[in-house]
């Protein structure tokens, strides 16, 4: 089971170029992106200054951000830094590869060049070539994309779930588009209780402090 849950968060932030969108007018497909830096942790917190937000890491929660990015890294073509996905931040509430009987929480959050998309105006159009991979792997649209404010910041929200043995996986993602790339916060969860939980710990703002559960 375990393994599972470290192939979801690779799921989370796979990259979906290629996947082409109807063709609207004020596109961000020619978009071109400034290398994204990868943000900090300092103490309990990862802060990334440019686009002003801050998680709040829950206590004892175990970070694979390298081991993720450095995946991803080898899965890609060679190119400019500028134009790959980058894994900013995951988190797991146990090491991935150990062996448990709930849900493994998580928070995984890339970003991914807006000109990957063809087509691509919207953070509710991401949720198109998002949701066919979700359904690919076997998870269920809970709800469909909707607006989701977290403090002053707009978002776009879907909720997904899916089955393992006798547990419900529940995967939230919030989406925005910053800086021509679409940053996407993936929160994983066995109840809509845990996901509001962490979620709870994301706020935006260059002066706000992190997040606290509600």
């Amino acid at each position: 089971m375990a393994s599972g849950f470290f192939a979801i968060g690779l799921l989370i932030h796979s990259v979906l170029a290629q996947q082409p969108l109807k063709q609207p007018s004020q596109s961000l497909t020619n978009a071109k992106p400034t290398t994204l830096d990868t943000g900090t942790i300092s103490g309990d917190a990862y802060r990334h200054n440019s686009l002003a937000f801050t998680y709040k890491i829950p206590f004892g929660w175990v970070n694979r951000t390298k081991e993720m990015s450095d995946d991803s890294n080898d899965n890609s073509t060679p190119d400019s830094s500028a134009s790959k996905s980058v894994v900013l931040l995951a988190i797991f509430e146990r090491p991935p590869e150990s062996t448990g009987d709930s849900v493994n929480s998580a928070v995984v959050i890339a970003a991914e060049p807006a000109s990957s998309y063809t087509g691509l105006r919207s953070a509710e159009q991401y949720f198109g070539p998002l949701t066919e991979l979700t359904k690919a792997k076997g998870l269920t649209v809970v709800n469909e994309p909707y607006d989701f404010r977290v403090g002053n910041m707009q978002t776009v929200r879907g909720d997904f779930s899916k089955p393992i043995g006798k547990l419900i996986m529940r995967q939230s993602t919030l989406v925005m588009i910053e800086k021509s790339y679409v940053i996407s916060f993936n929160f994983i969860a066995g109840s809509e209780d845990e996901i509001d939980e962490l979620v709870a710990y994301l706020t935006f703002g260059r002066k706000e402090t992190p997040g606290s559960t509600k």
